[in-house]
């Protein structure tokens, strides 16, 4: 992750684009790129969606990609480690979602408490 880390801001640093990635830039970005990857989607059934045609796999695949670099840029910017960032929201959402109450549900965890 690191090594990738590395070469974005070596990208950026080529391009002189540091000055156009504020922190609010960079997240407005990402919510735009993450609307393009659900684009692809819009009208598709469930069972489209999991066989797009080659091209349009191809298409989401940039998509994502995308939405990664802009991601890994935010979090540079604000000195958060993402795969640290994942592990310990991953950690709350086992305490907030429990096997025995969430298990087969698409509840929020809200709703155990009722």
């Amino acid at each position: 992750m690191e090594t990738l880390i590395k070469k974005i801001r070596s990208f950026n640093d080529e391009r002189d684009w540091d000055q156009y990635h504020s922190p609010k830039n960079l997240a407005m970005a990402f919510v735009v790129e993450v609307a393009e990857i659900a684009e692809h989607f819009q009208w598709l059934t469930d069972d489209q969606s999991r066989a797009l045609p080659n091209d349009k796999m191809v298409e989401v695949k940039d998509e994502i990609g995308d939405a990664m670099i802009l991601l890994l840029n935010l979090s540079d910017k604000l000195g958060i480690d993402p795969v640290e960032a994942a592990k310990e929201k991953l950690k709350k959402n086992a305490e907030k979602y429990p096997v025995e109450k969430a298990k087969g549900k698409a509840d929020k965890y809200t709703e155990y408490e009722k």
